[in-house]
């Protein structure tokens, strides 16, 4: 079958995914035809797979770095600009209004629902919609619904630069809206569409069910969403009010309610994605659970060697931000420091694939106060008065010579730990279960679903429990090895690429088997035509086939 596969710019790792899990899914699945499709970025320079082809937005090369031809401005005659006024009056209702309509009021979900596809049957008709949601006319039908009654108190708070910016962004994620992919030999010709993320990512997959019929296929490792929530630094950072904080983070919410609403199944990468998706509208009768596949044969050497780990040594590893807590860890491994004076802490810090500028510097910055908590902890120390002192925290970054490969790192631990505030789909810790290692962990994000009683689970910020739990695996080797036993048993079971790749086997039939078939011109559809057809007679009773009763016994 062909497969629309809509990404995010040729990198569609889901957050916590390591490895491009796209490259994965369709290397795995060589038997389908996969189109590739860029949503809000270019088209993926590194080669692509033989079953797998690149669909550029404006017909042909790698997009523009501006709006291609059919997104720049034009002018609307009388009808049209009728059109776009009703359509995103209803748009920015829905957007505006409180989440609990009052009475009387329509519900804000269906009224953006009903202004985002009359403006994707308008950008169809029309040839796009750039020019009018960068219009004064789009902001001033913003700026009346978040006045209107039942309008969110911040959104009503709103000045005119709130609403430009926040047309600007409007105007950014409903671009898909506009692009040449929409005929019967290009999205449409797609036998299912794939989204790697909800939101204006599966918007491309939305106009394809509108359009064509098209089943649409959703997979989450990370809400989008929550993502927003989580970068409120970034937007004060950026000079973001709070009315434009609230409308923004309303788009992300109606996007992403309409995306599960519609989507044929969602498929969440764990259960904290799956209760975001709930909480947004998604039904549970459309949701399944399929674990994100990571690739285990480079751990087994490690897994296999039962009596692997350096006793005493701790290791962190990851990307270095605030949101993992390494100040927490620090002050619960001076707890356990003194309780046992051999043991040593490696914090080894992995590159964020794709980091920009700013979040270089924070992570130099955190790295830096991390480092000065540590010398200040912990002087450096000498078994002899002739001997150089060595501090028991190192930092190292992973690819450099003490840490040059992940497995080196996880060979040398005893137990390894996490101690978040914050996490998805921690791939570390399905990491260290591959290499059959105990593990200590926070409980945040999808920690629990993952260890699954093969490791110690603490509450975050709490460097107490977290210096007890690790010292009760320090001072038990047998229980240590067991829960690594365990542990890689587990992951075996159920975070593999072969598991996932199954998985998703088994979903493209199901859906596609469900769907209408669609006949095209010189083209054979799956499931179109039964076995049945191609024999001569009629398969129904005489009586059943002309109506007329049932049939006989």
């Amino acid at each position: 079958m062909r497969i629309g596969l809509l990404t995010e710019g040729g990198t569609p790792c889901a957050v916590g995914d390591t490895g491009a899990w796209w490259q994965r899914l369709v290397r795995g699945l060589a038997s389908h035809d996969f189109d590739l499709y860029a949503v809000g970025g270019p088209l993926p320079t590194a080669p692509l797979p033989p079953n797998t082809r690149p669909v550029p937005a404006a017909g042909e090369g790698a997009p523009p770095a501006g709006p291609p031809e059919r997104t720049r401005r034009r002018a609307y005659g009388r009808r049209d600009r009728r059109r776009f006024a009703e359509a995103f009056h209803a748009l920015a209702t829905g957007l505006t209004a409180e989440d609990a309509p009052g009475p009387g009021q329509d519900d804000p979900a269906h009224a953006f629902a009903t202004g985002l596809g009359a403006l994707a049957d308008l950008a169809r008709d029309s040839g796009g919609l750039p020019g009018a949601l960068r219009s004064d006319d789009a902001v001033r039908l913003l700026e009346a619904a978040s006045r209107a009654p039942g309008a969110r108190r911040a959104a009503a708070a709103a000045a005119l630069r709130d609403h430009l910016a926040f047309a600007d962004r409007l105007e950014r994620a409903l671009r898909p809206l506009s692009l040449d992919w929409y005929d019967e030999g290009a999205l449409g010709s797609a036998d299912l569409c794939h989204a790697t993320a909800g939101g204006p990512v599966a918007l491309p997959g939305l106009l394809a069910k509108r359009f064509f019929g098209t089943p649409l296929l959703v997979t989450e490792y990370g809400v989008g969403l929550r993502a927003h929530y989580l970068d409120r630094p970034a937007a004060d950072a950026a000079g973001h009010s709070t009315a434009l904080r609230t409308l923004l983070a309303a788009l992300h919410g109606r996007l992403a309610g309409e995306t599960y609403r519609q989507a044929a199944l969602l498929t969440p990468g764990n259960a904290h994605a799956r209760r975001w998706q709930e909480r947004l509208g998604a039904d549970r009768d459309r949701v399944r659970t399929v674990h994100p596949g990571m690739p285990a044969a480079r751990f087994a050497e490690v897994g296999e060697d039962e009596e692997g780990g350096e006793p005493g040594t701790l290791v962190w590893i990851g990307r270095v931000e605030p949101a993992k807590d390494l100040v927490a860890l620090l002050h619960a491994f001076a707890d356990l420091r003194a309780r046992r004076p051999d043991t040593r802490l490696r914090i080894v810090s992995v590159p964020a694939d794709g980091a920009g500028p700013e979040r270089g510097a924070d992570h130099c910055a955190y790295l830096a106060q991390c480092a000065a908590l540590a010398a200040q902890l912990f002087p450096d120390e000498a078994p002899g008065a002739h001997a150089v002192g060595e501090n028991p925290v190192s930092f190292e970054e992973l690819g450099g010579p003490e840490a040059p490969t992940l497995e080196d790192v996880y060979a040398s631990a005893a137990v390894v730990v996490l101690s978040s505030t914050v996490e998805g789909f921690p791939a570390s810790l399905v990491e260290a279960m591959f290499c059959a290692r105990a593990t200590v962990s926070t409980d945040v994000g999808a920690v629990v679903e993952i260890i699954g009683g093969t490791g110690l689970v603490v509450p975050p910020r709490n460097p107490r429990a977290l210096a007890d739990a690790c010292l009760a695996l320090l001072r038990d080797p047998g229980r240590r090895h067991r829960l690594g036993a365990a542990a890689r048993a587990r992951a075996l079971e159920l975070f593999t690429v072969d598991q996932n790749l199954a998985a998703f086997r088994g979903i493209y039939l199901e859906l596609l088997s469900h769907a209408p078939a669609r006949h095209r011109a010189g083209s054979d559809v799956p499931f179109a035509h039964p076995a049945e057809a191609h024999l001569p007679g009629s398969w129904a009773p005489k009586a059943v086939a002309a109506g007329t009763g049932a049939p006989d016994a």
